[in-house]
């Protein structure tokens, strides 16, 4: 038995999607998946030509401000294979506009530095 290995493909839609890999043998992987040390159920994995496909769907019941981590794990092993976040509300729309705030400013010095390059070169 060699050790999986989770590779996120896509979140859409209110669902994590995945292609794990790694173990040969003709059994099901199993998976668990917990938020705040509660399992997920409706995790779902499928065959698809020597790997598996995963799906996790996150109940809208979960999604709230903040941040909402999601960790996944072999259910056999207990290996952490891969963990995702969530985040939302008005602590990111803070933390986006500071970026923004930033953002500003360092494009306002760059104009100012490219101005006064050109006065001087002139």
């Amino acid at each position: 038995m060699t050790d999986l290995t989770l590779t996120k493909t896509s979140l859409i839609a209110g669902v994590w999607q995945g292609v794990l890999s790694g173990r040969t043998g003709a059994d099901t992987p199993q998976l668990t998946v917990t938020h705040q040390d509660t399992a997920l159920s409706g995790v779902e994995v499928t065959a698809d030509n020597g790997t598996w496909t995963v799906s996790v769907p996150i109940p809208a019941t979960l999604i709230s401000d903040g941040v909402q981590s999601f960790v996944i794990r072999d259910a056999q092993t207990g290996k952490l294979l891969d963990s995702f976040a969530i985040v939302a509300g008005d602590a990111l729309a803070e933390d986006i506009r500071a970026e923004m705030d930033l953002l500003r400013a360092e494009l306002d010095l760059l104009k100012r530095a490219f101005r006064r390059h050109c006065v001087e070169t002139a």
